[in-house]
C-alpha cells in the first residue's frame, strides 16, 4: 500500500532523514519508533505532504505521490494525525469531527450523521455536544485521531497518539485501533509506548539519526543490538549480553 523509497529532508547541514526506505501492507498495523529526535515525525512529515521531500519517492496505492500537497494526498486517502492536538477549541466535539467529515461529505447533515457514528465508534458519543476546549488530553487525542477518521483513510498515520496518557487510557485506545485496522484502514503509527508497540505492531521499523537501522518483528527488533545501542547508548547490547544478564 505505502512504498517509501530513499526519502531524504535536508534541513541546512542536517539530513534529519537520510535515505530511509520502507512498507507498509494493506489491512496492518505498522510502527515506526527511535530515539527523541530520531527524525521519526520529519519522516511522517515528508510522507504525508507537509515537507518536501530532497530526494527519494514515495507511493500510495500503487501511484507517485511524492512531494503532492498534503489535502491532495489526504483525499486519494491518506491522513495523519499531530503530536500536538490542536483541535477548535470553541467548537464542539461533533462539529470538530465534521471538519475532517466534509472532505467527501459536503452536506451538513450527512457530515454530522458521520460524525456520530465515528464519535460512537471511539467512545465519545457522550461528548458530541461538549466544547472541545473542555476535553482532557485523552479526550483531545481522541478527537485528534476521529477528525483523521472522518476523512474516510485508506491509510491512518498515528503520530504518538498515545503520548501524555496514563496506563488506563493506554489500555483503553489500544482496542480502539485494532477496531480500527478490523473495519479496513492500515495504521502506520509512531510511538514511544512500547507496550502499545508490542501488542500492536506486525512490522516496526527503528530510524536513528534519520537513518532506518531495523526492521521486522516486534520481538525480533527489540533484541536487535544496533536498536539496544541506539536507545541505551554504544556499548549497552555488549553490556546485557555480559554474565550478569545471561
Amino acid at each position: 500500500m505505502l512504498e517509501v523509497r530513499g526519502l531524504s529532508k535536508i534541513f541546512g547541514g542536517l539530513r534529519a532523514v537520510d535515505r530511509a526506505s520502507l512498507d507498509v501492507a494493506e489491512g496492518s498495523i505498522a510502527a515506526l519508533i527511535g530515539p527523541n529526535g530520531a527524525g521519526k515525525t520529519t519522516l511522517f512529515a515528508a510522507i504525508t505532504g507537509f515537507a518536501a521531500p530532497d530526494e527519494g519517492s514515495v507511493r500510495f496505492l500503487g501511484a507517485d505521490i511524492t512531494g503532492l500537497p498534503p489535502h491532495v494526498i489526504c483525499r486519494r486517502g491518506m491522513v495523519r494525525t499531530f503530536q500536538v492536538t490542536q483541535p477548535f477549541a470553541q467548537l464542539s466535539v461533533r462539529e470538530n469531527i465534521m471538519v475532517g467529515a466534509y472532505l467527501k461529505t459536503p452536506e451538513r447533515d450527512a457530515a454530522a450523521a458521520r460524525a456520530e457514528a465515528i464519535a460512537r465508534q471511539l467512545g465519545m458519543g457522550e461528548m458530541l455536544e461538549r466544547a472541545a476546549s473542555g476535553l482532557t488530553v485523552a479526550g483531545r487525542k481522541r478527537l485528534e485521531l476521529a477528525r483523521a477518521l472522518a476523512t474516510q483513510p485508506r491509510l491512518l498515520l498515528l503520530d504518538e497518539v498515545m503520548a501524555g496518557l496514563n496506563p488506563s487510557e493506554i489500555d483503553g485506545l489500544m482496542p480502539v485501533i485494532r477496531a480500527i485496522r478490523d473495519s479496513g484502514v492500515t495504521v502506520f503509527l509512531i510511538e514511544h509506548v512500547m507496550q502499545a508497540v508490542m501488542s500492536l505492531a506486525e512490522r516496526v521499523y527503528v530510524l536513528s539519526y534519520g537513518r532506518i537501522i531495523a526492521d521486522g518483528a516486534p520481538q525480533q527488533v527489540a533484541a536487535d543490538p544496533q536498536v539496544i545501542e541506539a536507545y541505551l547508548g554504544r556499548g549497552a547490547a555488549q553490556r546485557m549480553a555480559g554474565p550478569a544478564h545471561a
